[in-house]
């Protein structure tokens, strides 16, 4: 939004210095020409005086020539072609030698003018960039009648460097304007935009799960501190309603678990009297062992949304090699190879018992779901300011419709029902990852299985990214306790 008004802003205020600089730079090359026509016209006036009194005398060959004297004398002085002609265009006197009436242009349009006993009409307007002259004429009146026009024809050099010297002030004037203008309009849109930035950095952190973040309404216009107020509200509103519903879920998944402990003892009492091979009885021992497990996930569900991070610089390479170390026994029993490669050390900002945690839950994950004599590998590796651990198996895989949905709470692929699990093992991991800014993302490996990323930030985080710093308390919800679904039974 900033490159959009800035640029509006700078144009609109240069239109308007241009409005006005424009007017104002005509005005004072017209005022410029304007001195010089009248110079001229007073210089044709005396001319005309003279030539009255030449036509007038007897001894007219002596007045010619001072005629011709003062034009020669009025040429070497100004570099103006200056002359007397005839109604029929013969010279009385003319300066320099040879200079004759124009057959067209200016001065045969001014000559023609001053014939019909008017003063020629103002030359158009000369501007620095054009090159020309000026042409003046005046009539000779002799008994009421035209005798003969007094015509000029002035170089434009001198009044053009006059007009370009006029127009360097004011086009100072005018960048010194536009750089004042640039200034305040950076201002004008930093003081505008300010509220934005702050309100979308707010709404990037409610959504990234940092409900308590909130905006200050003490800058910008007034409608953009009403709607910091008005975001303010209805981020309290979010953050009650979802504690709510965190209370509610963690509440009930806890208060089930004692009548659902002891419905489950009662089933095992109910099942010492039942034959060993009765199919109905492992049935609902299954399911109540499932639901269970659901009420387990949600309870940790509800925890994860609600933790804080404890962030802390972390060796990620180690904590990976620790992770693969643990689950080394467990892949060796299903006949899976798990190898671990990359970096030997690399360090990010995390929480080791959330990064763990999710590890564990992505790496049972991919021996579940890896055939017997296939490899589960588990990579480190830096990327910009980021630190990627991938884990891929060599899996079923999903398809492209199940990629979309891999993550939705609740959600199973209908080629994996057969498996244990509640469908809520990879919300939880994203719900931890996303308490300490990492990131949980999925793509398919080749050529079967699938790779998951989780990518942890090398960098602290600022004052305003804060998710929390090392040594704050939060739940701890871990996922070591028992085998997780994997993505693709989640999915």
């Amino acid at each position: 939004m900033h490159a959009r008004l800035l640029p509006l802003l700078i144009v609109l205020l240069a239109g308007v210095l241009l409005a006005l600089g424009f007017p104002l730079a005509m005005s004072q090359a017209a005022a410029e020409q304007q001195r010089v026509v009248v110079d001229r016209i007073d210089d044709t006036a005396r001319f005309a005086a003279l030539a009255q009194f030449v036509a007038s005398s007897p001894d007219e060959g002596e007045r010619l020539s001072i005629l011709q004297d003062e034009l020669h004398r009025y040429h070497s002085l100004y570099g103006i072609d200056a002359g007397v002609f005839l109604r029929d265009g013969r010279a009385l006197g003319v300066s320099p030698g040879g200079w004759s009436v124009p057959e067209s242009g200016e001065g045969a349009d001014a000559f023609a003018e001053a014939l019909a006993g008017r003063r020629s009409h103002d030359p158009e307007q000369v501007w620095p960039w054009q090159e020309g002259h000026i042409a003046v004429a005046s009539p000779v009146i002799r008994d009421g009648d035209v005798a003969a026009v007094v015509l000029t024809d002035s170089p434009t050099g001198q009044l053009r460097s006059r007009i370009l010297q006029g127009w360097l002030p004011i086009i100072a004037g005018e960048a010194a304007a536009m750089l004042l203008a640039v200034g305040l309009a950076l201002r004008l849109t930093g003081w505008v935009l300010r509220p934005v930035r702050t309100l979308d950095r707010a709404a990037h952190e409610i959504a990234v799960g940092q409900f308590k973040s909130r905006v200050a309404a003490s800058g910008g216009p007034p409608e953009l501190r009403h709607l910091a107020r008005s975001f303010n509200e209805m981020a309290d509103n979010v953050e009650n309603v979802l504690e709510q519903q965190r209370a509610f879920v963690a509440d009930a998944s806890h208060q089930l678990r004692n009548p659902l402990s002891a419905l489950l003892l009662r089933i095992e009492l109910l099942g010492l009297e039942l034959p060993e091979a009765d199919e109905e009885f492992k049935s609902v021992q299954a399911e109540g062992k499932r639901l269970a497990r659901v009420l387990d996930d949600l309870l940790d569900l509800a925890l994860a949304e609600h933790a804080s991070a404890d962030l802390r610089l972390t060796d990620v390479a180690e904590v990976a090699a620790e992770r693969v170390e643990a689950w080394r026994p467990v892949a060796e029993i299903k006949g899976v190879v798990l190898e671990s490669e990359g970096r030997q050390a690399i360090t990010g900002w995390a929480d080791p018992v959330t990064l763990s945690s999710a590890m564990d839950a992505v790496v049972d994950n991919a021996i579940k779901f890896t055939p017997e004599g296939e490899s589960v590998t588990v990579g480190v590796s830096r990327k910009g300011d980021s630190v990627i651990l991938e884990i891929a198996d060599h899996g079923p895989g999903l398809t492209e419709e199940e990629m979309e949905r891999i993550g939705d709470r609740f959600w199973r692929s209908s080629r994996h029902q057969n498996i244990s699990g509640s469908g809520l093992g990879l919300s939880i991991t994203r719900a931890l990852l996303a308490s300490c800014g990492a990131k949980l993302e999925y793509a398919h490996n080749e050529p079967k299985g699938l790779r998951v990323v989780i990518t942890v930030p090398r960098n602290a985080p600022t004052a305003d990214e804060g998710t929390g710093g090392e040594g704050r308390q939060r739940p701890v919800v871990s996922l070591k306790k028992r085998p997780r679904e994997s993505a693709e039974a989640d999915a």
